[in-house]
């Protein structure tokens, strides 16, 4: 899958890793001391029994760039396993925005117009502000902030992507 950084591929590597501290400092400093570019990037505890936390790192680069990242990821002495979910078959990406919207009159209608069409939800709601919640691919979430942006689009806050391997087999 390409997007608008050119031809490059874009791919979502999930990294299961120990629960602890500088995990995550060491994963970013793999990317940020080889220059690879992080596009988005989330992390929970996804064990508690084993202490184990998932991170999701969406990114891109050729095939050779990525299996380059994947080889550096798995000699990290904290990972587990690294899956990139954009190779390995059919996943599911979504992503959670907080849109606030500063709009009155026309430009109010309009916008709770264009919500209900993207099945964003008002969370908040003021005489002169709404914050909505959308939830979806990454595709959905610009498109739906590019709409908002000439109806009074004042503020943006995203998780970043979370994605899962769809059918039977678990990380």
């Amino acid at each position: 899958m390409s997007n608008e950084k050119g031809d490059t591929p874009r791919h979502t590597i999930a990294v299961l890793v120990d629960n602890e501290p500088g995990v995550l400092a060491r994963v970013v400093g793999l990317f940020s001391g080889r220059g690879y570019n992080i596009e988005s990037l989330t992390v929970a505890e996804v064990d508690h029994s084993l202490d184990r936390s998932r991170i999701n790192i969406v990114t891109f680069g050729d095939e050779m760039i990525i299996n380059q990242i994947r080889a550096q990821l798995e000699r990290l002495v904290p990972v587990f396993k690294v899956v990139d979910l954009t190779v390995e078959g059919p996943s599911i990406e979504r992503e959670l925005a907080l849109i606030k919207v500063v709009a009155q009159g026309e430009n109010r209608i309009e916008a709770l117009r264009v919500a209900d069409i993207f099945r964003a939800r008002a969370v908040d709601s003021t005489l002169g502000s709404f914050v909505f919640e959308v939830t979806g691919d990454s595709s959905k979430i610009n498109a739906f902030i590019d709409l908002m942006r000439p109806l009074g689009l004042a503020e943006v806050s995203r998780t970043g992507v979370v994605a899962i391997a769809r059918g039977a087999e678990a990380m």
